[in-house]
């Protein structure tokens, strides 16, 4: 695999840094929030008694859930410029943050409508639910869609995902969709802010169709035409280390792809017992016309079949995704930092990423000898651009060794000039960021992607 991957290459200068958009797009974001409470500024007279503060109260969250439905689902419609700009990770605890609150604007508009009505006609909290949810138009199917909306919240909450499977988690949050179809149309029945107001009723469809362009385009459509296009297939399967091995896929003109080193796919491979997954794996080196490769550490029953797969098998992918690429580059001197197998999308900014020799040095985290995957590349690499490779392996009796702001600013003495590039296990990442801190790196040159939720 070295003298395959290992090509030697000239390192372009270092690029001008992007400026990411999460600014404006939260700006977008809040300024829908915004606007759709003056909406409901707009519409409300004056407030009297328990019962119209109750019913205001609803009416308030209602609003804001409806707003917060289709920002959740746009927020995970894999959009280039969210994804690969501001970061697959960030746009996904993004996600699970307007997850939550989704949830608890839903079930608080759902309490205090019924409280607020039960006490304007005189009816107990019990009988209100049933007039209301049995008489009132669109309501069964906006219960349905309550009731899936909050098993969603409920699979997602972190205690309950760590229990269940990743197929299990995956196909109950797709139910989202359903969800957001079926109150749909209850929201423009029932909410008094859109019943007679014909500009709201507009932008109320022109954000939900949006939304759903979004979906039909970016999740369907394009990954239908890449897969066509390109027709990956599996071209061999190689050991890397213990238990980590490495899948080389090859495909027609990969290169119109557009996928970085840095970047991640969403793999599904059509086999028995692995085609119902979809699972992110990193580039672990630079894409070639023909040719790509992952490397994968058996941590789960997906990855551990990955040695099983057979030369011809056909892969199903989307993307690419992730912003871990030169864009972030801000100095012309770079710092690798990769735990376990985080070495695979280090292994491919390692051999491109801009900088003359001596500019770039990678810092690889593992127990012993035997767990460096992909050793022998770097090395290569290493000789070739004039790179650096630091190992930190287990002293006697499993040590572990110490990575601190100390011992960093000793392995790399102007660290604070370097960008630093960290991928590993999410401890393993959280105490190198703060020992980068400590050693004066600004939070800006740390580039980190996680997909702890």
């Amino acid at each position: 695999m070295t003298t395959a991957y290992a090509q030697r290459r000239v390192a372009p200068a270092p690029p001008a840094p992007r400026r990411s958009p999460a600014g404006p797009v939260l700006a977008v974001l809040w300024g829908g929030a915004a606007a759709v409470m003056a909406l409901w500024w707009h519409d409300t007279g004056s407030v009297v008694g328990t019962a119209g503060w109750l019913t205001g109260a609803g009416r308030i969250a209602g609003l804001l859930c409806g707003y917060a439905c289709a920002v959740l689902v746009g927020l995970m419609a894999r959009v280039p410029l969210l994804e690969r700009r501001i970061g697959a990770d960030r746009v996904t605890r993004w996600h699970a943050m307007a997850g939550r609150y989704t949830v608890c604007l839903l079930v608080a508009h759902v309490v205090l409508i019924l409280l607020g009505y039960a006490a304007q006609d005189g009816f107990s909290f019990l009988d209100e639910t049933l007039t209301v949810v049995l008489d009132y138009p669109e309501m069964l199917k906006a219960t349905a869609g309550t009731v899936i909306l909050v098993a969603v919240g409920i699979v997602s909450a972190r205690a309950v995902r760590r229990r269940v499977s990743h197929e299990f988690w995956y196909y109950v949050h797709l139910l989202t969709y359903a969800a957001v179809f079926l109150s749909f149309g209850h929201q423009l029945a029932l909410g008094s802010d859109f019943t007679g107001n014909r500009p709201a009723q507009a932008a109320w469809y022109a954000l939900y169709l949006g939304v759903a362009a979004l979906v039909g385009w970016f999740r369907i459509l394009t990954p239908v035409r890449l897969n066509l296009r390109h027709r990956l297939r599996v071209d061999s399967v190689h050991r890397e280390a213990p238990g980590v091995y490495s899948v080389v896929v090859r495909g027609r003109r990969l290169d119109e792809m557009g996928a970085r080193p840095g970047q991640f796919l969403r793999w599904r491979f059509l086999t028995e017992g692995m085609r119902r997954t979809s699972t992110p794996y990193s580039l672990s080196a630079p894409p070639r016309p023909d040719l790509l490769r992952i490397t994968v550490k058996a941590l789960g029953d997906h990855s551990a079949a990955v040695p099983l797969l057979r030369p011809g098998t056909r892969v199903w992918a989307e993307g690419p995704y992730g912003a871990l690429t030169a864009d972030r580059q801000t100095s012309h001197k770079s710092l690798l930092i990769a735990g376990g197998v985080g070495i695979t999308p280090l292994r491919a900014l390692f051999e491109t990423l801009p900088g003359a020799p001596g500019d770039v040095t990678l810092l690889y985290r593992a127990r012993t000898v035997e767990d460096l995957a992909l050793g022998g590349e770097l090395e290569a690499v290493a000789r070739w651009r004039g790179a650096k490779v630091l190992y930190a392996l287990n002293g006697p009796h499993g040590r572990r060794p110490d990575l601190t702001a100390h011992s960093l600013r000793a392995a790399v003495p102007d660290l604070d000039n370097h960008d630093v590039y960290l991928c590993g296990p999410h401890d393993f990442a959280r105490c190198l960021y703060e020992a980068l801190r400590t050693a004066g790196v600004p939070d800006r040159r740390i580039h980190h992607e996680s997909f702890e939720l």
